[in-house]
Protein backbone atom coordinates (compact mmCIF):
# COMPACT_ATOMS: atom_id res chain seq x y z
CA UNK A 1 0.00 0.00 0.00
CA UNK A 2 1.40 3.38 -0.96
CA UNK A 3 1.59 6.21 1.55
CA UNK A 4 -1.18 8.72 1.04
CA UNK A 5 -3.49 10.98 3.03
CA UNK A 6 -6.43 13.35 2.60
CA UNK A 7 -5.64 16.53 0.65
CA UNK A 8 -2.15 15.36 -0.24
CA UNK A 9 -0.66 17.19 -3.25
CA UNK A 10 -3.59 19.58 -3.32
CA UNK A 11 -1.88 21.89 -5.82
CA UNK A 12 -1.82 19.14 -8.46
CA UNK A 13 -5.41 18.13 -7.74
CA UNK A 14 -6.63 21.71 -8.06
CA UNK A 15 -4.75 22.13 -11.36
CA UNK A 16 -6.31 18.91 -12.62
CA UNK A 17 -9.83 20.00 -11.68
CA UNK A 18 -9.27 23.40 -13.28
CA UNK A 19 -8.44 21.77 -16.63
CA UNK A 20 -11.00 18.99 -16.30
CA UNK A 21 -14.07 21.16 -15.66
CA UNK A 22 -14.33 22.72 -19.16
CA UNK A 23 -13.81 19.27 -20.67
CA UNK A 24 -16.71 17.67 -18.76
CA UNK A 25 -19.07 20.64 -18.84
CA UNK A 26 -22.52 19.62 -20.04
CA UNK A 27 -21.87 15.87 -19.89
CA UNK A 28 -24.46 13.78 -18.09
CA UNK A 29 -22.01 10.98 -17.33
CA UNK A 30 -18.41 11.60 -16.28
CA UNK A 31 -16.21 8.64 -15.39
CA UNK A 32 -13.03 8.94 -13.33
CA UNK A 33 -10.63 6.11 -12.49
CA UNK A 34 -8.32 6.35 -9.49
CA UNK A 35 -5.90 3.45 -9.90
CA UNK A 36 -4.09 2.56 -6.70
CA UNK A 37 -6.59 4.27 -4.41
CA UNK A 38 -5.37 2.54 -1.20
CA UNK A 39 -7.96 3.27 1.53
CA UNK A 40 -9.55 6.12 -0.39
CA UNK A 41 -8.08 9.46 0.74
CA UNK A 42 -7.02 10.41 -2.79
CA UNK A 43 -10.24 9.72 -4.74
CA UNK A 44 -12.30 11.25 -1.95
CA UNK A 45 -10.10 14.36 -1.99
CA UNK A 46 -10.55 14.71 -5.76
CA UNK A 47 -14.29 14.15 -5.36
CA UNK A 48 -14.59 16.85 -2.70
CA UNK A 49 -12.59 19.37 -4.77
CA UNK A 50 -14.81 18.61 -7.75
CA UNK A 51 -17.98 18.99 -5.68
CA UNK A 52 -16.74 22.35 -4.41
CA UNK A 53 -16.17 23.56 -7.97
CA UNK A 54 -19.17 21.97 -9.71
CA UNK A 55 -22.03 22.32 -7.29
CA UNK A 56 -24.12 19.44 -5.98
CA UNK A 57 -26.40 19.10 -9.01
CA UNK A 58 -23.65 18.77 -11.64
CA UNK A 59 -21.54 16.62 -9.30
CA UNK A 60 -24.18 13.89 -9.46
CA UNK A 61 -22.98 13.16 -13.00
CA UNK A 62 -19.58 12.03 -11.65
CA UNK A 63 -18.77 8.36 -11.05
CA UNK A 64 -15.46 7.19 -9.58
CA UNK A 65 -13.93 3.77 -10.07
CA UNK A 66 -11.52 3.51 -7.13
CA UNK A 67 -9.28 0.47 -7.60
CA UNK A 68 -6.44 -1.24 -5.80
CA UNK A 69 -4.88 -4.68 -5.71
CA UNK A 70 -5.94 -4.72 -2.01
CA UNK A 71 -4.01 -7.77 -0.84
CA UNK A 72 -5.29 -7.18 2.71
CA UNK A 73 -8.96 -7.32 1.62
CA UNK A 74 -9.72 -4.31 3.82
CA UNK A 75 -9.88 -1.39 1.39
CA UNK A 76 -13.32 -2.07 -0.08
CA UNK A 77 -15.10 -1.82 3.28
CA UNK A 78 -13.27 1.39 4.21
CA UNK A 79 -13.73 3.09 0.82
CA UNK A 80 -17.37 2.06 0.55
CA UNK A 81 -18.33 3.13 4.06
CA UNK A 82 -16.23 6.30 3.93
CA UNK A 83 -15.47 6.19 7.66
CA UNK A 84 -12.05 7.36 8.87
CA UNK A 85 -10.37 8.05 12.23
CA UNK A 86 -10.10 11.69 13.21
CA UNK A 87 -6.28 11.52 13.22
CA UNK A 88 -6.28 10.86 9.46
CA UNK A 89 -8.43 13.91 8.75
CA UNK A 90 -6.41 16.66 10.43
CA UNK A 91 -4.90 18.00 7.19
CA UNK A 92 -8.36 18.78 5.76
CA UNK A 93 -9.23 22.52 5.83
CA UNK A 94 -11.68 23.20 8.66
CA UNK A 95 -14.46 24.55 6.46
CA UNK A 96 -14.26 21.54 4.13
CA UNK A 97 -14.20 19.14 7.07
CA UNK A 98 -17.31 20.68 8.61
CA UNK A 99 -19.13 20.60 5.28
CA UNK A 100 -18.34 17.05 4.18
CA UNK A 101 -17.77 15.02 7.36
CA UNK A 102 -19.99 14.11 10.29
CA UNK A 103 -19.37 11.98 13.39
CA UNK A 104 -19.74 8.25 12.76
CA UNK A 105 -21.32 5.82 15.20
CA UNK A 106 -17.84 4.77 16.29
CA UNK A 107 -16.25 7.30 18.70
CA UNK A 108 -13.30 9.20 17.20
CA UNK A 109 -14.36 8.39 13.63
CA UNK A 110 -16.03 10.53 10.97
CA UNK A 111 -18.10 9.64 7.90
CA UNK A 112 -17.90 11.37 4.52
CA UNK A 113 -21.09 12.98 3.26
CA UNK A 114 -23.39 10.57 1.42
CA UNK A 115 -23.50 12.77 -1.69
CA UNK A 116 -19.75 12.14 -2.06
CA UNK A 117 -19.79 8.47 -1.03
CA UNK A 118 -22.56 7.65 -3.49
CA UNK A 119 -20.31 8.58 -6.43
CA UNK A 120 -17.54 6.19 -5.34
CA UNK A 121 -17.33 2.49 -6.17
CA UNK A 122 -14.41 0.29 -5.19
CA UNK A 123 -13.12 -2.50 -7.40
CA UNK A 124 -10.28 -4.89 -6.63
CA UNK A 125 -7.90 -4.73 -9.58
CA UNK A 126 -4.33 -5.59 -10.55
CA UNK A 127 -2.94 -3.03 -13.00
CA UNK A 128 -0.44 -5.54 -14.35
CA UNK A 129 -3.32 -7.62 -15.70
CA UNK A 130 -3.46 -4.84 -18.34
CA UNK A 131 -7.25 -5.20 -18.36
CA UNK A 132 -8.98 -1.86 -17.69
CA UNK A 133 -11.93 -1.69 -15.32
CA UNK A 134 -13.86 0.51 -17.75
CA UNK A 135 -13.62 2.85 -20.71
CA UNK A 136 -14.35 6.41 -21.81
CA UNK A 137 -12.79 7.94 -18.69
CA UNK A 138 -12.54 11.72 -18.56
CA UNK A 139 -9.74 11.45 -16.00
CA UNK A 140 -7.41 8.68 -14.85
CA UNK A 141 -5.36 9.20 -11.71
CA UNK A 142 -2.39 6.97 -10.90
CA UNK A 143 -0.14 8.74 -8.41
CA UNK A 144 0.93 5.99 -6.01
CA UNK A 145 1.75 2.92 -8.08
CA UNK A 146 3.88 3.41 -11.19
CA UNK A 147 7.09 4.05 -9.26
CA UNK A 148 6.89 0.44 -8.01
CA UNK A 149 6.84 -0.98 -11.56
CA UNK A 150 9.67 -1.81 -13.92
CA UNK A 151 10.07 0.60 -16.88
CA UNK A 152 8.54 -1.80 -19.40
CA UNK A 153 5.59 -2.41 -17.06
CA UNK A 154 4.99 1.33 -16.75
CA UNK A 155 4.84 1.67 -20.53
CA UNK A 156 2.25 -1.10 -20.81
CA UNK A 157 0.11 0.25 -17.96
CA UNK A 158 0.14 3.84 -19.25
CA UNK A 159 -0.76 2.56 -22.72
CA UNK A 160 -3.73 0.79 -21.13
CA UNK A 161 -4.71 4.07 -19.49
CA UNK A 162 -4.46 5.83 -22.85
CA UNK A 163 -6.77 3.30 -24.45
CA UNK A 164 -9.24 3.69 -21.57
CA UNK A 165 -9.43 7.49 -21.76
CA UNK A 166 -12.08 9.33 -23.71
CA UNK A 167 -10.70 11.40 -26.60
CA UNK A 168 -9.10 14.48 -25.03
CA UNK A 169 -9.27 12.94 -21.54
CA UNK A 170 -6.72 13.64 -18.81
CA UNK A 171 -4.11 11.50 -17.07
CA UNK A 172 -2.33 12.50 -13.87
CA UNK A 173 0.59 10.68 -12.27
CA UNK A 174 3.06 11.26 -9.44
CA UNK A 175 5.41 14.20 -9.67
CA UNK A 176 8.49 11.99 -9.85
CA UNK A 177 7.11 9.93 -12.75
CA UNK A 178 7.97 11.24 -16.20
CA UNK A 179 6.12 10.14 -19.32
CA UNK A 180 8.08 7.33 -21.02
CA UNK A 181 9.57 8.44 -24.34
CA UNK A 182 7.80 5.59 -26.14
CA UNK A 183 4.45 7.15 -25.22
CA UNK A 184 5.26 10.85 -25.56
CA UNK A 185 3.43 11.07 -28.90
CA UNK A 186 0.19 9.92 -27.25
CA UNK A 187 -0.08 12.68 -24.65
CA UNK A 188 0.30 16.45 -24.41
CA UNK A 189 1.74 17.77 -21.13
CA UNK A 190 -0.71 20.35 -19.86
CA UNK A 191 1.25 22.27 -17.19
CA UNK A 192 4.89 22.71 -16.23
CA UNK A 193 4.54 22.08 -12.49
CA UNK A 194 2.59 18.82 -12.44
CA UNK A 195 2.57 15.52 -14.31
CA UNK A 196 -0.80 16.26 -15.91
CA UNK A 197 -1.34 15.05 -19.48
CA UNK A 198 -4.08 15.28 -22.08
CA UNK A 199 -4.78 12.40 -24.46
CA UNK A 200 -3.94 13.21 -28.08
Amino acid sequence: MAFTFFFRDLHTIELTVKHLLPFISGRNKVRIWDAGCAMGPEPYTVAIVLAENMGRFAFRNILFDATDIDESNTFEKIVTEGIYPEDELKRIPADIFEKYFKPADKPGFFMIDEAIRSRMQFKKHNLLSLKPVGEDYSLIICKNVLLHFQPEERVKVIKMFYDSLAPGGYFITEQTQKMPEELAHLFQKVVDDAQLFKKI
